[in-house]
């Protein structure tokens, strides 16, 4: 190649997001910068055979709207576990009957070109790092608090995966010994008290108990309500919102004391509650975390929403095409062809 020649723009690529209630799908450009995005509802009682062949359709449905005849690679988020390495979905709580599915490789076919694999939390922490509330920074722990709680530690500007590809499982931090039981089977972790499910659960069992609330008007309260309620002012609301901050909290600060990170990152459901959430957690690390932990450490939220795993998952995939073959770097740990086979990473 002439080195006086410009470098050709790195080219874009599709992204495609596998939440419990809803798939995304964007193309996404090197900048961060989603294209055709394209969403609709899981619909997961219907097998993986019927999601990924809808998942598929909304990818060549984005690439058509993005105007782009190509994409370079497919990025996939999914929760765990999963392989990311063999590229398989292995039995996540949120898809019932997706057992060993690969999801990689029938991506890869789908698209005729290599596709990788990562856990969407992971993918969103990548996401924020370098194209959200992240960026500048060196060393960031990212939480999402949502139907469950999940997360990704990036330290010193290298994102953290694990011996096994599945670090960052942020969300089973116990927190409560003894505790509430998590759907991970142990007991006292952060995401049976501060996820968006918890906070609904505990909720009904206490209008099932008969305590009053403002809640007991609803058919079906969710997180978002009691939170709303709280902010009101309803007793019963605030005894739930302030034990789930407490809870998230008191997982922040032990964090915040493990990584002393430059920035905590809070996205997902319930952290759209704003500074109803982020004020009391950040307080509580400031008050609580180790002193110069806590002076270096700021508490934000997550500044890509709805789209943050797409963003990460492109993100993944624009770093498996950047690396050179058969390095390892900062691009995900394997990816395949799935029309050759060929290990590209």
């Amino acid at each position: 190649m002439d080195p006086h020649l410009p470098a050709a723009e790195p080219p874009p690529v599709l992204a495609l997001d596998i939440g419990g209630t809803k798939l995304a799908v964007g193309v996404v450009t090197p900048d961060g910068r989603v294209h055709g995005w394209q969403s609709a509802p899981t619909r997961r009682e219907e097998g993986p055979e019927a999601v990924l062949t809808r998942l598929f359709d909304l990818g060549r449905k984005a690439v058509a709207e993005a105007g782009r005849l190509t994409v370079g690679a497919v990025g996939i988020s999914c929760g765990g576990p999963l392989d990311a390495a063999a590229g398989v979905v292995q039995s996540p709580p949120h898809l019932p009957g997706w057992a060993d599915v690969p999801v990689r490789a029938l991506a890869s076919e789908a698209f005729e070109v290599p596709a990788v694999l990562e856990n969407d939390a992971t993918a969103g922490a990548l996401a924020e790092f370098r194209h959200g509330a992240g960026r500048g920074t060196a060393t960031m722990v990212y939480l999402t608090v949502s139907t469950g709680v999940g997360g990704g530690t990036v330290v010193g500007g290298r994102l953290h995966r694990g011996a096994a590809g599945n670090g960052g499982e942020l969300g089973h931090l116990v927190v409560r010994p003894g505790g509430r039981r998590c759907a991970c089977g142990r007991l006292g972790c952060v995401e049976a008290y501060a996820s968006g499910t918890a906070i609904a659960g505990r909720a009904r069992e206490a209008l099932a108990e008969g305590r009053p609330s403002s809640l007991a008007a609803l058919p079906a309260p969710t997180a978002r309500d009691v939170g709303e309620a709280a902010a009101a002012g309803d007793p019963l609301a605030v005894e739930i919102w302030d034990e789930s901050v407490r809870a998230l909290g008191a997982a922040v600060t032990d964090l915040v004391n493990v990584f002393e990170p430059d920035l905590v990152v809070l996205g997902g459901g319930v952290a759209r509650a704003g500074e109803r959430l982020i004020g009391p957690v950040a307080a509580m690390v400031a008050r609580e975390a180790m002193p110069p932990a806590a002076r270096a450490a700021r508490v934000v939220r997550a500044e890509l929403g709805a789209a943050v795993c797409v963003v990460g998952a492109g993100a993944v995939a624009h770093d498996f095409l950047a690396a050179p073959t058969g390095a390892t770097g900062s691009a995900h740990p394997a990816a395949v062809s799935g029309t050759s086979g060929t290990n590209h990473a």
